[in-house]
């Protein structure tokens, strides 16, 4: 289709990617950008590009990606617990501050010929153009003053996070926690230029609490940095920071929103990036979500005859993807949240855990990035020396191991109802193994458990969804009652059985066929 007029909301790297997008493909077409702030006006720190992203942005428009990684900042990653620190050669992980992206994008939208008019905010009834595409980001104005057309809803949820830098250059990008007498706050940090990084840190609310942390976010206003948090924070980790103190840009501790619509487009109106969709940021940025749709919806209208059937089109091709992000992102959420409660665990059984905790890498993908990391991480969970790990067939070999609890023995993580012996059978059908669902099964468990040997046998339906939530349910009851936790699993998810029994989520496993 030829469009005439297009506006684009918001000044944010999806706004900007999707506007430039827009205008090569329609020359002829008028396409204006709309900022309230101005335009060297950001907030926040780095953005991490993940290598398939890269590939994603290179497809739809290889100028603006090759300067995006020209002044872009390459690393690895790290975990680092209780003093054991394993380091993960990943590949083609780079990172740009916010502030630098948007500056690339604003040029190349630019040179485009997208006309930017910054300090100026403007709602879609205003606009007198053939499309308007909304960016305008997690509390989208757009969204919110027509919320029941796009069917919209926000979950808020319950741990807090604090965004904020430092002015050095991490050596890595690192995940570590450290235990105050307050509770245990955990630190994703990662660099993105030569004298700057990324350090944002999560917490449940009790330790939020007790650190006297919700007086000092009401004492925060909300366009002010919550300094008493961040010096806190630098004494904190303070060796993870080798002696740098935590800076901020409007930083004060938040509760993380997901936000969902059920239609992404009414008439002639278009939500794009946050203002349709979040996902946890432990599995992937919000920027990388907002130009990805942004290439989704040029693709979308370059395809389809009109413009109802255009964004007919990119909803319909684009929202799988997104879902299945966001269902991962829930999954990834949920594990962080716990994640003081592994600290038990060496460092690179931990990585493993890490890594396969939402089912989208399975241990044997892994060995591919980190094969040191995962020969050891797997000694750790066999008992054995790393010589004695494989270097292939890890997926026979995981479910070979034997297995001693209780005055009990098996000779293999792989058995039968009848070798399990004298058992407790439990349907998994809760959605949230870590909700209030979760609680009140786990408690009905802990004290109802009928059989003196402790052992449970955990069934769910056989799709991969409930099947990675009983893994997790299976984690809290090895975890919280100290039973012997065996999984029914359909052959289809051995791989993510074998993943479960390495990262301590379930003890054995019986085939649905045996």
């Amino acid at each position: 289709m030829e469009l005439r007029s297009v506006a684009v909301l918001g000044g944010g790297p999806g706004g900007l990617y999707v506007a430039r997008l827009v205008k090569l493909r329609h020359p002829e077409c008028a396409v204006d950008l709309y900022e309230q702030s101005p335009p060297h006006q950001t907030f926040g720190f780095g953005v991490g590009l993940a290598t398939r992203t890269q590939r994603n942005l290179e497809a739809a428009d290889p100028a603006s990606l090759a300067a995006i990684v020209e002044r872009s900042f390459q690393h690895e990653m790290a975990m680092e617990v209780r003093g054991q620190r394993s380091l993960l050669p990943v590949d083609n992980l780079i990172a740009i501050g916010r502030s630098t992206l948007l500056d690339v994008l604003r040029q190349y939208a630019e040179e485009a010929g997208v006309r930017l008019h910054y300090g100026e905010r403007v709602s879609a009834a205003e606009l007198d153009v053939e499309l308007v595409i909304a960016a305008d980001g997690v509390s989208s104005a757009t969204r919110e003053e027509a919320a029941d057309a796009f069917g919209a809803t926000v979950d808020t949820h319950e741990s807090l996070y604090l965004w904020c830098g430092t002015d050095f250059a991490l050596p890595s990008a690192l995940f570590v926690p450290v235990e105050t007498e307050h509770g245990t706050f955990v630190a994703h940090g990662y660099p993105y230029a030569p004298d700057r990084s990324t350090f944002l840190v999560e917490t449940d609310e009790e330790t939020w609490r007790r650190a006297g942390f919700d007086l000092t976010t009401a004492r925060t206003r909300f366009d002010q940095t919550d300094e008493e948090s961040l010096a806190y924070l630098s004494a904190a980790f303070k060796d993870e920071l080798e002696g740098h103190s935590l800076i901020g840009n409007r930083t004060r501790w938040l509760q993380f929103r997901t936000v969902r619509c059920a239609r992404w487009h009414q008439r002639n109106v278009v939500l794009l990036g946050d203002a349709a969709h979040t996902a946890h940021y432990s599995i992937g940025s919000g920027t990388k979500l907002a130009m990805e749709d942004g290439i989704a919806l040029d693709a979308a209208l370059a395809a389809a005859p009109d413009l109802p059937t255009a964004l007919d089109r990119y909803e319909t091709e684009r929202r799988p993807a997104v879902e299945h992000l966001q269902d991962t992102a829930r999954r990834s959420m949920r594990w962080w949240d716990t994640f003081p409660d592994r600290l038990d665990l060496p460092v690179d059984q931990l990585l493993i855990a890490y890594m396969t905790r939402a089912g989208k890498v399975s241990v044997d993908r892994f060995a591919v990035l980190a094969d040191d990391v995962v020969r050891r991480g797997l000694s750790q969970y066999a008992g054995c020396a790393v010589s004695d790990v494989p270097d292939d067939a890890r997926t026979p070999w995981i479910l070979s191991r034997p297995l001693a609890r209780d005055g009990k023995a098996w000779p293999s993580r792989l058995v039968s109802v009848e070798e399990l012996g004298v058992h407790d059978e439990v349907v998994v059908d809760v959605r949230d193994p870590w909700g209030p669902e979760g609680d009140a099964l786990v408690k009905q468990l802990a004290t109802g458990i009928g059989q003196p040997a402790g052992r449970v046998l955990l069934r769910a339906e056989d799709d991969l969804g409930s099947t990675l939530t009983m893994f997790d349910l299976g984690e809290r009851l090895r975890r919280e009652t100290g039973s012997v936790v065996a999984a029914r699993v359909d052959e289809r998810w051995t791989e993510n059985a074998v993943a479960a029994l390495a990262s301590g989520r379930i003890d054995l496993v019986v085939h649905t066929t045996f």
